[in-house]
């Protein structure tokens, strides 16, 4: 197979050196070259096109989120952020990930060589997740992959989960995984629904900081309520719930009413949030009173849980190929048999809407 080219545009040398070390040690991959600004790297690029752009945001002469909006208009290429971030710029880096950026990586601003050194497998892995994004679907689209050991749900919720699904009750969920170009998706989704509709809980993988601020752009552009949730959280019509980022989501019930549990654990199959963690706990506790979507994103998290949903009696859902950033998540989810049917992104609101009839708060 050929190799993923990768151009690396950031005006620190440090950054520069140690990114193309890491990358050029993974035989799959190619530095095609570097560059300390966009402009360089758009002349550079006049020679070669990468596959992957690596890219920072605060540059000199013209900055990352400019370039970024101008490749994604012009030349649609997959782009991975690695930016210095702090709480007060984590908007500045949500507007890159809607812009087209499909995944970011956090770099610190003090001893910034040791992590890079630290982080090679994630910056590897980020790029290679990044040449499979479906790059007719990347304008506007954004998302993260993350990498570590996998480790079974079970690590989660065996401590966590007594109760079982009742056979029915008046209270309905709707629960959505999803992941490599999540963001975008979910805002496809969430924008279009009713004010009042089965209420949702939502796992995208994301890194801690950002599902606060993801939700709240989305709660600005939604007619439904969407926050970041909360443990404990009843799970009711017309509100979102978007498990927190570096913290595991699972439903549970309070008599026949659903509520969200919030908890922290080990990465599970390499993610925390897990989309598993929640279909599994979903599958458990609600079983046939759950409708389960599966979005676009890269390997294979949600898929068992899916197929739990299913044989639990929920109804589930993949989004189609065509649409999906990467169809890595339906897929696998597919191939289990966990779902029931298959279909394009711009026709998932119209399930969600008509999947239960609104039960009566009480």
């Amino acid at each position: 197979m050929a190799k993923i080219k990768v151009l690396i545009i950031d005006d620190s040398a440090v950054v520069r050196q140690v990114a193309r070390k890491a990358l050029e040690d993974d035989a799959g991959i190619q530095v095609i070259g570097v560059a300390s600004d966009p402009l360089f790297a758009l002349e550079r690029m006049k020679q070669q096109w990468p596959d992957v752009i690596v890219l920072d945001i605060e540059m000199p002469r013209m900055d990352g989120l400019t370039f970024l909006r101008k490749i994604m208009a012009e030349h649609p290429t997959p782009v991975v952020i690695c930016s210095t971030l702090a709480e007060k710029g984590a908007e500045t880096t949500l507007e890159a990930m809607a812009a087209g950026a499909v995944s970011i990586i956090t770099k610190p601003k003090m001893g910034l060589k040791q992590f890079l050194q630290d982080a090679s497998n994630d910056i590897v892995s980020a790029v290679k997740a990044a040449a499979c994004a479906n790059v007719r679907c990347l304008a506007g689209v954004s998302a993260l992959g993350r990498g570590g050991p996998r480790l079974s749900t079970e690590a989660i919720l065996t401590k966590t989960l007594s109760t079982r699904a009742m056979a029915r009750t008046t209270d309905a969920v709707v629960a959505i995984g999803t992941s490599t170009g999540g963001t975008h998706a979910l805002e496809a989704v969430l924008t279009q629904l009713p004010a009042v509709c089965t209420g949702i809980v939502i796992v995208q993988h994301m890194p801690e900081k950002f599902t606060a601020m993801f939700a709240e752009r989305l709660n600005s552009l939604c007619r439904i309520e969407v926050r970041e949730a909360k443990n404990g959280e009843r799970v009711i019509p017309g509100l979102a719930l978007i498990a927190p980022g570096g913290r595991h989501m699972l439903l549970r019930r309070s008599g026949a009413q659903y509520q969200v549990e919030v908890a922290d654990g080990p990465l599970i199959n390499r993610h925390k949030p897990s989309v598993d963690v929640l279909f599994r706990s979903v599958a458990q506790v609600a079983g046939c009173n759950a409708l389960g979507i599966i979005m676009t994103g890269m390997g294979d998290d949600g898929a068992r849980g899916m197929f739990e949903m299913h044989e639990a009696g929920a109804k589930t859902i993949a989004e189609d190929e065509s649409t999906c950033v990467v169809f890595g998540m339906p897929k696998e989810a597919i191939k289990l048999g966990a779902v029931d049917k298959v279909i394009p992104l711009d026709q998932i609101p119209r399930e969600i809407t008509a999947y239960a009839p609104i039960p009566t708060l009480r």
